[in-house]
């Protein structure tokens, strides 16, 4: 894990491995990287958000969880893409294969469910 979180910070180490692939397969994964941080930071702001601007809801502390899970989210999509990047840019300098991930389907099901309990809470303070 060390090792990992090590290459995220040191450029040395991944430009040792392999050798220097087409600069357009870097860039694009560096825009990709930029849209994931994007996301999380999407995410932190709505979180940030609901903390300070929703209304209270039906539920106790139902406006805190939906921030701190959106803050939660946040982080963990924002430590995903750097992880990734390094990952996809070490398999490109190898000419391997490029690393598979469930992420965006974690991810696209966590916000689904996020979005159907507000509704849930939406219809339950209308019809209350």
């Amino acid at each position: 894990m060390w090792q990992a979180i090590r290459r995220w910070f040191d450029p040395r180490e991944l430009r040792s491995v392999g050798s220097t692939p087409d600069y357009r397969f870097s860039l694009a994964n560096e825009r990709t990287f930029l849209a994931w941080l994007r996301t999380g930071l999407a995410l932190v702001a709505g979180g940030l958000a609901a903390a300070q601007f929703l209304p209270p809801l039906p539920l106790a502390h139902l406006r805190e969880a939906i921030a701190i899970a959106l803050l939660v989210l946040g982080a963990t999509v924002a430590i995903r893409a750097v992880d990734h990047w390094a990952r996809t840019e070490r398999a490109i300098r190898l000419g391997e294969e490029l690393p598979a991930s469930r992420f965006p389907a974690i991810l696209a099901l966590a916000v689904a469910a996020g979005a159907l309990l507000l509704v849930i809470a939406v219809l339950v303070r209308g019809v209350g």
